[in-house]
């Protein structure tokens, strides 16, 4: 069966509607669009922008609809945080159930970042976790894999930098504790590629995540070395470091069946890319049988 091929939400955040952002992802040719679990820019609450979105979703027949971040922040100590952060996700989860059919959404554990800059990768994220904070992702996402169990998709942790789930082993690591087959991992190898010490392989990144990887995002970036620090520039699709031929490849040798995102991480005309991607992305898994 044909994997669905999803356009990420931030190809269509330069002033797009949700309404806007449906038809023309229907006009290209996607099969759905992966959405932000809220909007910063808009007044409302979550009630109204699922009701906004599905009316959008129903009038331009969109397909597929998930949604990714932002997860629950479960990285600070307040438990009064976590409790409160887990009952909003949870209420989130069953009223967006109750409008779309979920298959499975890319999520989060919250941030970990300490007064490294951002881009240190490698003194943030899992670098720095406590015990205690990976426990609270386990308790967390335990409760949320229940409910993702109950209400028929499954969730996956971005591999994604300044989190606990920032690499491979980390990440499966923390799935493994987690212990719900509801819960797995999203691959997007974009970010483990900048990491700045020595980062996985695709092909042991493939490895490790092996049969819990439920999501894939696809993006591409062009590695740029200053005497301080390595740095990335986006690129479409085609472009770049990361053969996402051998990508897709690894992943049918694995039997991975899940949805293939297409990310936009550049600027720019995002709306003349999202035509170009597909465009590769359909070559590619035509070509290999996907």
């Amino acid at each position: 069966m044909a994997h669905p091929i999803i356009l990420h939400c931030n190809y269509l955040e330069q002033g797009q509607s949700l309404d806007r952002m449906c038809e023309l992802a229907v006009r290209w040719g996607y099969d759905g669009i992966e959405f932000r679990r809220r909007r910063s820019s808009v007044d409302e609450t979550p009630e109204q922008y699922l009701d906004s979105l599905a009316h959008a979703v129903e009038r331009h027949k969109l397909r597929h609809v998930l949604f990714g971040g932002p997860g629950p922040e479960l990285m600070q100590a307040d438990a009064a945080v976590h409790r409160q952060e887990l009952d909003d996700a949870i209420s989130f989860y069953r009223a967006a159930a109750e409008r779309f059919e979920l298959t499975v959404c890319n999520t989060f554990a919250g941030v970990l970042q300490s007064d490294a800059p951002y881009h240190e990768f490698d003194k943030n994220g899992s670098a720095i976790a406590t015990d205690e904070q990976f426990a609270a992702a386990v308790h967390g996402f335990q409760a949320l894999g229940d409910l993702a169990t109950e209400l028929g998709f499954r969730f996956a942790f971005e591999l994604h930098n300044v989190y606990l789930h920032d690499l491979p082993e980390p990440a499966r690591r923390l799935v493994d504790t987690i212990d719900r087959p509801s819960v797995g991992l999203n691959i997007d190898y974009g970010n483990i590629a900048i990491y700045p010490e020595n980062p996985p392989s695709l092909e042991q990144s493939l490895e490790i995540c092996g049969d819990r990887i439920y999501l894939v995002h696809l993006k591409n970036l062009y590695l740029v070395m200053n005497s301080r620090y390595l740095n990335w520039i986006g690129c479409p699709l085609a472009d770049g470091m990361i053969n996402n031929r051998q990508f897709l490849r690894g992943l049918q040798d694995q039997g991975f069946n899940g949805p293939l995102v297409v990310e936009a991480p550049w600027p720019g005309d995002r709306e003349h890319f999202a035509v170009e991607d597909l465009a590769y992305l359909k070559t590619l898994t035509s070509e290999l049988g996907m």
